[in-house]
């Protein structure tokens, strides 16, 4: 499932990442500290 658009909640150590891909639907779900975050996003593929 390919990931369209990512919505990101900011907050002081946990991020919540939201992804869904063309049709809406949910297509990645991720707790995140902030530690995490630049981890997670440089080892992704391109959407």
């Amino acid at each position: 499932m390919k990931v369209t658009t990512i919505g990101m909640d900011l907050a002081k150590s946990i991020f919540q990442v939201h992804g869904v891909d063309e049709k809406g639907k949910v297509a990645l779900r991720k707790q995140l500290r902030r530690s995490q975050v630049l981890d997670f996003f440089a080892q992704r593929t391109p959407w």
